[in-house]
């Protein structure tokens, strides 16, 4: 089986290179990346078996490529996109989840490829007070999350000819080898070690939906060639507040300190339902978050 991961080098992407390599049915791993956030440590930190990834440095909207790249391939894991939720990048948001997205789903419509995996966001959903499911009504309020649902509209024209799986995903946290400080949580807790101090922004009440990087990497490992039926899935599992995080977070570096910013704000909620059939595929050992905290802070202690 030959797999293809567009962003491959990022920080998902490369823990799915280095589970995909222990697969014997995987016999070639293709990673397109662009490398544009300077990040080499799938190449320097991986181990994976020299021969079995090839690499490709391409852009989204490089059409020859992508068609040189997709044409042996039997499956697609699309990572590669600008998921920095700023308005100020909405011109990259367009050019690469929008667009980037449609030149990818053109180059698999004349492929053989057998199965497509995305990874959108929860944020198709737009802001909410409550949890929303994998059938609720999409009211992108941003840029990024506009961006994320047109990328969806582009793979879901795939559907009936090809294997998709659409997965919402929630905010991911936990150490990689390509660790990126992109989510809250991720920040939080290189501040809350290295510097001893976070920044909050509101009054901490607003909630998000998250995901631990490992329970991530492994249920993508396990949906290829998976039975599970195509469709739109949330690949979620914690719901938290900020608040909630400062507990967490103070419970490990009890001598953190916390400085709060526009206190009086009520910033709103991402949140999303977990489906349990995309959770079901993750079968080892279930880890509590606070425990999944603790061996992230330990990669860290051990890194410093």
């Amino acid at each position: 089986m030959k797999v293809l991961i567009t962003g491959g080098a990022g920080y998902i992407g490369t823990e799915l290179c280095i589970k995909l390599n222990k697969n014997p049915k995987v016999k070639e791993i293709v990673v397109l990346d662009n490398l544009s956030r300077g990040n080499y440590n799938l190449f320097l930190h991986s181990q994976i078996k020299p021969g079995k990834l090839k690499f490709m440095k391409a852009e989204l909207l490089d059409s020859r490529s992508l068609d040189k790249v997709v044409k042996d391939v039997d499956v697609v894991y699309h990572f590669a996109a600008e998921n920095k939720d700023d308005e100020k990048l909405h011109h990259l948001h367009e050019q690469v989840n929008n667009w980037g997205t449609a030149e990818l789903t053109y180059a698999i419509e004349a492929s053989h490829v057998k199965q497509v995996i995305y990874l959108s966001s929860v944020a198709v959903y737009g802001d909410s007070k409550s949890e929303k499911s994998s059938e609720s009504m999409v009211e992108p309020n941003t840029s990024f999350g506009n961006s994320k649902r047109r990328g969806e509209q582009h793979i879901e024209r795939l559907g009936d000819k090809i294997k998709t799986h659409i997965l919402r995903l929630g905010e991911v946290f936990g150490y990689g080898a390509s660790l990126n400080m992109d989510g809250i949580l991720n920040s939080y807790m290189f501040d809350s070690h290295f510097v001893g101090r976070i920044s909050i922004q509101g009054n901490g009440k607003q909630e998000q939906s998250f995901i631990s990087l490992n329970k991530t990497v492994e249920i993508l490992s396990n949906l290829l060639d998976h039975e599970l039926e195509g469709g739109i899935y949330n690949l979620v599992d914690d719901q938290k507040s900020v608040l909630d995080l400062i507990d967490a977070l103070k419970a490990l570096n009890p001598d953190m300190e916390m400085v709060f910013t526009n206190n009086h704000l009520e910033l709103p909620n991402h949140i999303a339902k977990a489906d349990e059939a995309i959770l079901a595929l993750y079968t080892s050992p279930e880890l509590s978050f606070e425990e999944e905290l603790k061996g992230f802070k330990e990669h860290l202690q051990a890194s410093s």
